[in-house]
């Protein structure tokens, strides 16, 4: 359920309408968009409560919200969340490219790399020092080390980094190391991972499971969401169909669909949504034609030869920086801004 008051109202009586819904046991979520001001109500309320607050001044209207996620629901929050980061804007109208391989092999393997992803136009570095593997005998990562290496590039290059993070134990480390922690597709029905996640504040790049529906992203994602954590995107990567030439097989209605129900940021892999290199570039092209935030997409110096086995997804930096000059072209098309001439990215911290 939700009420919906004018932008009008004081903040004190919108503060007064809270302490009233609280009274019943329930959360309040406050959203403030550019015409109206929403309240989110989370939990089971009371038939009561409805009809109480149809009668309280300054509440326009109040509706029930059938979905069972709530705050990642565009009912809920009508506007695009913009998740700011140093100074880099996802979910605006800036498109946001992440670049770099599948996983940190080494000091002198990321900085290259970073140097390529920053001399391309790219805003962020990606590079797991955590592995997950479907094989027990395949490269894990370099762990926490990675994590160090990978920071310390971003830093010398002026590049936002990402990273996945495949446990609650290791969220807080991870958090101190990189920008923005990856859940990955094997990780998004893991409610404990999603649950510590919703207690910090760093942002997170949620990938859909390679056979979980709409909804079933979307309630992963409101997990983060009613644990306190805002900075929530949503990241389309392929599902499991019949098809075996591909790797998997990217939804681009993913893209518009989730930006239909929801007001969080879309970011498509294609990458791992095809799991072959020479459909990487027609896949991000078409990605941002279907509305796409950004992307975050796989990219190494030496791909036939990477530790990890997938580098026949990953891009060479020839490939990479032709694309982004592509996307350059493309992005004011799908009102979209990208400059892959970038000033250094300032020094700061996020905001909402």
């Amino acid at each position: 359920m939700i009420a919906i008051t004018s932008n009008k109202i004081t903040e004190d009586r919108l503060a007064e309408i809270v302490r009233h819904i609280e009274k019943f046991g329930v959360q309040a979520h406050v959203s403030r968009g550019e015409n109206r001001t929403v309240i989110g109500i989370i939990g089971k309320a009371e038939p009561m409560l409805a009809e109480q607050l149809r009668q309280m001044s300054g509440v326009e209207e109040v509706i029930k919200i059938s979905k069972s996620y709530k705050l990642a629901s565009r009912d809920f929050h009508p506007d695009n969340t913009v998740i700011r980061i140093k100074g880099v804007e996802i979910g605006g109208d800036e498109l946001t490219i992440m670049g770099g391989p599948c996983a940190v092999e080494s000091p002198q393997q990321i900085d290259e790399i970073a140097r390529l992803v920053k001399q391309a136009g790219g805003q962020v570095l990606r590079g797991g020092a955590f592995k997950p593997r479907t094989g027990p005998y395949s490269f894990q990562g370099i762990g926490v080390e990675g994590l160090e290496i990978m920071a310390e590039a971003g830093r010398k290059h002026g590049l936002l980094t990402i990273t996945e993070v495949m446990t609650p134990e290791y969220v807080d480390v991870c958090a101190a190391h990189a920008d923005i922690l990856q859940v990955g597709t094997r990780n998004m029905q893991n409610f404990d991972l999603l649950r510590k996640l919703g207690t910090i504040q760093t942002p997170v790049l949620l990938k859909r499971g390679f056979s979980a529906t709409y909804d079933e992203f979307l309630n992963a994602a409101e997990y983060i969401l009613a644990g306190g954590n805002p900075n929530v995107m949503l990241c389309e990567r392929g599902i499991r169909t019949f098809e075996t030439y591909t790797r998997n097989t990217l939804d681009l209605a993913a893209i518009p669909v989730l930006q239909s129900l929801s007001h969080l940021p879309v970011i498509s892999d294609p990458s791992h949504g095809t799991g072959r290199r020479e459909l990487v570039e027609s896949m991000s092209k078409a990605s941002v034609a279907a509305g796409a935030n950004g992307l975050i997409v796989e990219m190494h110096t030496d791909p036939d030869n990477s530790m990890t086995g997938d580098g026949v997804q990953s891009l060479f930096p020839d490939q990479f920086a032709r694309l982004l000059s592509d996307l350059e072209k493309l992005a004011p098309l799908c009102g979209k801004r990208f400059d892959t001439k970038k000033e250094p990215i300032l020094a700061g911290s996020w905001t909402k």
